[in-house]
């Protein structure tokens, strides 16, 4: 007897899946029993036939009918491969080709049949109680003996439909279980690999690299040996990025990694740690042989070169090495700070060259002084931490002090006043100069201001920085400040040193010409330390030149100073312009100038610079009087 089919494959479920999204949109949990598909095995075909009827007396309509062992296994194998699946089998236990074992034993340890329930339909003469364990041990499901009787029979089949139902949904949901942990785990390893790595260049991010440093640096202790970092930042990286694109630029990013890849090996680490900056971690090397190794790198990068389109570029590299000893008892990141100083070292002297860090290069005291003072000098400008001293200058024919210099301290947390050669030369370097140039000039026409109507005649010098002309809204804020105060423009005279001024000749011409029409008055402070730039005297149009103290010191003593200065009064009175004389700080200087025919002079024989200015309340000062002068 062949198989026999009586419900049409249209109304078959189409999968398993398929079964547990419809299992899952049902109410009651009988809903679609009736729609799952019953094989009968059974060699009889007469109690074949009874069985099928009574399924499908009971609604049970898609069934399919076997008469042998290998007629269900045909089945259950064409039902792996197609939507038509087995839902539950109702097996004879007097099967001529195969003992119901056997067929019970491959069901239930199938990985693709074990979740279908097996009924045994077993003769009531041949079967005794004492075969129901050996029958449940072989992955049976239920045993219903014959005759079988309707009202046992339907509620057996509705709770071995009810199982399977129950273990393909159980089944579907751990697979989606087991798909969703692997997304995950496929998620978790592409977030642990963008944390280690570049997604660039695929090279170890500065993350990545940190470990790795600390890894070498521990080892390098233990073993006594050195560790290298070399830092490699691109030349001229930005001009290709911006005329060719963000596109071009990551291109090269890549194609620089991958030429820097080929000198990797074993004992090498490379990463990227920004924009255009990769970094190479080698252990156990010498000086030496970290020379040899970066010439190499940077050789290859001189043969190396971008093309796009019709273009083609080349492109530098500068390289900074900072190499640590087994003693050193040094941090990862002090030694990464280290490498990129040593880059910008390189960097700053001409690029595409090489740099071996040294405590001693006055690039790296520079940077550790503007890691130290810049924190400082925003505190201070914050937390109003300037405060100003006025130093007097006398009129060497009046013997009378007719105005002073302004000149800017900084307070410490302790009060203690620092000096401004500490703390400028850092903000000019860092950018904060405009800020402190503006908080001078107001506090300066500020103290003016406050000054009695008997002491309208006093006026003030007020240093401007190097960097003072870069300002574009310097002018506005000068005229600003006299018009809100009312201080008399006249009364004020601004300084630069000569060689800010000679090294922005044009735009300090210009400024000082706008300063003039507004009435204020200019010097030149440290003249003649640039000596060859008399010729550019004529050009600017000052009224003081303040002779550069390194002049005056030793002017007693010094035949070549007193030579010096005659020639700088004899050159100023020809221009038509004023001389002061600095660091004036003996009575026998103070003749000598006044013998040379200088015209006004400062120091401290003239009076120290102080904290109260003269009828100001927070400002004064040490007037000379006339018969000590």
């Amino acid at each position: 007897m062949g198989d026999q089919t009586s419900t049409p494959a249209s109304q078959l479920p189409a999968s398993e899946e398929n079964s547990a999204a419809d299992f899952s949109q049902e109410i009651n949990p009988t809903d679609g029993l009736h729609a799952m598909r019953i094989v009968i095995v059974n060699e009889n075909s007469n109690s074949a036939l009874f069985i099928e009827a009574l399924l499908h007396r009971n609604g049970f309509r898609n069934t399919t009918i076997t008469a042998t062992g290998q007629a269900l296994f045909s089945v259950l194998k064409k039902s792996t491969q197609q939507p038509a699946q087995v839902d539950l089998i109702l097996i004879s236990s007097t099967l001529p080709d195969i003992e119901w074992q056997q067929a019970s034993r491959e069901i239930s340890t199938s990985k693709a049949w074990q979740e279908i329930p097996v009924i045994l339909i077993a003769t009531d003469p041949e079967w005794f109680e004492a075969n129901a364990k050996q029958a449940f041990n072989c992955g049976i499901t239920d045993v219903i003996y014959t005759p079988l009787r309707p009202a046992h029979f339907s509620p057996r089949i509705y709770s071995a439909l009810l199982l399977k139902k129950e273990r393909t949904i159980k089944k579907i949901n751990a697979r989606e279980l087991e798909t969703e942990l692997a997304e995950r785990k496929v998620i978790d390893a592409r977030l642990q690999y963008l944390v280690n790595h570049d997604d660039l260049t695929g090279l170890y991010s500065r993350r990545r690299l940190v470990k790795a440093l600390e890894n070498a640096l521990s080892q390098g202790r233990r073993r006594g040996q050195p560790v290298a970092l070399l830092h490699i930042d691109l030349d001229q990286f930005k001009v290709i990025n911006d005329l060719e694109g963000h596109q071009a630029g990551d291109q090269l990013l890549v194609n620089i990694a991958n030429m820097l890849r080929k000198f990797i090996n074993k004992d090498k680490v490379i990463a990227r740690i920004s924009a255009d900056e990769y970094t190479i971690l080698i252990q156990n090397s010498t000086q030496v042989r970290t020379l040899e190794f970066a010439e190499m790198i940077r050789h290859a990068m001189k043969m190396f070169s971008f093309e796009i389109e019709d273009r083609v570029y080349s492109i530098g590299m500068s390289i900074g090495i900072a190499l640590v000893s087994a003693d050193d008892d040094i941090s990862a990141s002090e030694v990464l700070a280290r490498a990129d100083q040593a880059c910008f070292i390189a960097k700053k002297h001409g690029r595409n060259m090489i740099h071996l860090y040294d405590e001693q290069d006055q690039e790296v005291n520079l940077q550790r002084d503007e890691a130290q003072w810049t924190p400082k000098i925003r505190n201070a400008l914050t937390h109003n931490r300037f405060c100003l001293m006025f130093q007097p200058v006398i009129n060497l024919k009046s013997n009378q002090i007719e105005h002073y210099e302004a000149l800017i301290r900084m307070r410490d947390e302790h009060n203690e006043l620092i000096s401004p050669g500490i703390f400028i030369p850092v903000a000019e370097r860092v950018g904060m100069i405009h800020e402190i140039d503006n908080w001078v000039i107001t506090q300066a026409i500020g103290a003016l201001q406050q000054l009695p109507e008997d002491k309208s005649h006093v006026s003030l010098n007020i240093n401007l920085s190097s960097h003072a002309f870069h300002d574009p809204g310097l002018l506005q804020r000068i005229k600003d400040s006299l018009h809100q105060s009312g201080v008399d423009a006249r009364r004020i005279t601004f300084e630069i040193t000569e060689t800010a001024a000679i090294a922005n000749y044009e735009q300090t011409r210009a400024m000082i010409i706008k300063l003039r029409e507004l009435g204020c008055g200019f010097a030149l402070d440290d003249f003649g330390v640039g000596f060859n730039s008399f010729s550019y005297l004529k050009q600017f149009p000052v009224d003081y030149l303040k002779i550069d103290g390194s002049f005056i010191t030793n002017l007693v003593n010094d035949p070549i100073d007193q030579t010096l200065v005659k020639s700088m009064v004899e050159i100023s009175k020809t221009l038509g312009k004023k001389t002061v004389a600095e660091f004036v700080e003996s009575e026998e200087v103070l003749e000598m100038i006044k013998s040379y025919g200088i015209d006004h002079a400062q120091g401290y024989y003239i009076g120290k610079p102080g904290s109260e200015f003269e009828g100001v309340e927070s400002v004064s000062f040490c007037p000379l009087a006339p018969n000590n002068a």
